[in-house]
């Protein structure tokens, strides 16, 4: 049985090109940076978690709620393949039962605050707003998109944020978890517009301060799907 089934639904990434030495420090053992035409991204993204069982059994009241987190990409030679992953910064929801699972069980980084999530549909756009309130401030990522989605053409950025596959988080200096995480590819909203108001250095540190006065390289808005997280492995060497 999965450890955990859900749904992610309507899912906000905003991407940034970042230097890869800024994420050194957060790298697990026995992985490498997963780059994309030569650059390393940071992700912020949000998106809804619906349906949400832990070893099939609903926990009360946390059945459904937002998310926001800064992601980065990885890779692993498993010695037969190499699986494209991903590791958080920081993951930020509103449930402390779901933080403390994730970061007992996960060695994850689940940081618990307000939030809030909204989506409002028209015949002529989508517009998905996410937010943190973080010292009484609202720190917003707000898409605006097509009404439908479609198919995404294979190879580009899209493809690249969107299919990894896998989930890493360090242990200790010489030990990774590796967990995978299944989905269907998602089909991709149009980009009308967007706005991301956001203090990366007081919520994730100075290191990711200039985040915050860049326009994001890219924006991927997408329609989401039923997951699985499978249960963790540790990788030694």
């Amino acid at each position: 049985m999965s450890f955990l089934t859900a749904s992610w639904k309507k899912l906000c990434f905003a991407n940034y090109a970042v230097d890869p030495k800024i994420l050194e420090p957060y790298l697990p053992p026995h992985t490498e940076l997963d780059f994309y035409e030569e650059k390393c991204y940071v992700s912020l993204v949000g998106f809804l978690f619906d349906d949400v069982k832990l070893k099939g059994i609903t926990i009360p009241f946390h059945k459904r709620f937002e998310e926001v987190n800064l992601r980065f990409y990885v890779k692993y030679f498993d010695g037969k393949i190499w699986k494209r992953g991903t590791v958080f910064i920081s993951e930020i929801v509103n449930k402390p039962a779901i933080a403390w699972v994730a970061n007992t069980l996960y060695n994850e980084k689940y940081s618990v605050y307000k939030m809030h999530y909204k989506h409002d549909l028209t015949n002529d756009e989508n517009f998905f707003s996410y937010g943190v309130c973080y010292e009484n401030n609202w720190q917003l990522l707000q898409v605006a998109t097509s009404p439908k989605p479609k198919t995404y053409t294979s190879g580009g950025i899209t493809g690249f944020i969107t299919e990894h596959f896998w989930g890493y988080s360090k242990k200790n200096d010489s030990q990774t978890w590796e967990y995978e995480v299944t989905h269907p590819l998602w089909k991709s909203y149009y980009v009308l517009d967007y706005e991301v108001l956001f203090d990366f250095g007081a919520i994730y540190g100075n290191q990711f301060d200039d985040l915050s006065h860049r326009d994001p390289d890219s924006i991927q808005c997408m329609d989401g799907s039923a997951i699985t997280i499978e249960g963790k492995k540790l990788l030694k060497g």
